[in-house]
């Protein structure tokens, strides 16, 4: 499979973003803790122009522990300050403005030197589309002001957000890149959710998640629907669908509603604590 999408609203919003940079003091990145390199946009490294830098591991509930810890070494040796954060539960929110301190502690020992006191901290918030900004935001806020939904692309335009006396928070749309070099990226993104579903075969997607299911964690679908450990994926996928009732009308397996079933299961972390890629 190809992976591919690039509409139009994201060049429109990666310039403004550009833009924007000349303003903010700390730019804050949300990955999704289950895939933290191919979810984290290197479009960003480009345009970050030496602002402090904070990375957000999202969704580290639903992530492998041992792998999560390795990616937040590995990018705190990058010189990223790095947290893990549930911003549905609002787990690990509460430190983020810490970090936002200590990332920009620089910058406010200069002002105090030059007599600018008080002065709140702009940071801009980026991230690939469903990674879970807006209900970052909402969490951090501790209250609704930015819209959420779990598909990609919700939110549309830039806004401030004046979430203390001390942060004025920039929130961007959720953009990707224009072209992926490597197709496991684009890969890892549909597994998650931030490229349309409609724009793959879920089939085919179901496929390939159950062969890396198989090698990496290999009781994850057999003890979640209580089914034998069939020989190969597409066997896996008809017992999920007898399992699941997803019959056609003719008595055929309908692999299609299985493999949906599967992918949702996976992205709601219904077969466990799963991590995608390692450092």
């Amino acid at each position: 499979m190809q992976f591919q999408w690039y509409p139009g609203h994201m060049t429109k919003a990666k310039r403004a973003m550009q833009e924007d940079l000349k303003l903010i003091d700390v730019i804050i990145e949300l990955v999704d803790a289950r895939i933290p390199f191919s979810s984290k946009n290197p479009d960003i490294d480009q345009m970050a122009n030496g602002k402090s830098r904070i990375i957000l591991m999202n969704k580290y509930d639903l992530a492998d522990d041992l792998r999560t810890k390795q990616w937040m070494d590995y990018y705190g040796q990058k010189g990223y300050f790095v947290t893990k954060v549930n911003s549905k539960k609002g787990t690990g929110v509460r430190a983020v403005q810490d970090i936002i301190q200590k990332a920009c502690k620089e910058k406010i020992e200069r002002d105090r030197k030059r007599g600018i006191l008080n002065r709140p901290i702009r940071a801009m918030i980026v991230g690939i589309p469903n990674v879970g900004k807006s209900t970052f935001i909402n969490s951090f806020a501790k209250k609704a002001c930015t819209k959420t939904g779990n598909k990609p692309g919700v939110t549309k335009g830039k806004q401030w957000i004046r979430l203390n006396k001390n942060v004025e928070l920039l929130d961007t749309p959720g953009i990707l890149w224009p072209k992926f070099e490597d197709q496991a990226v684009g890969l890892r993104l549909a597994y998650i959710g931030s490229i349309k579903d409609e724009l793959f075969n879920i089939y085919e997607l179901s496929i390939l998640l159950l062969d890396y299911l198989q090698e990496n964690y290999p009781e994850a679908v057999s003890s979640y629907y209580e089914i034998e450990n069939a020989a190969d994926s597409a066997g896996r996928l008809e017992l999920i669908a007898a399992r699941r009732g997803c019959i056609k009308a003719g008595g055929d397996y309908d692999v299609d509603k299985a493999a949906k079933c599967l992918v949702d299961d996976f992205r709601a972390g219904k077969l466990g604590a799963i991590s995608l890629e390692t450092p």
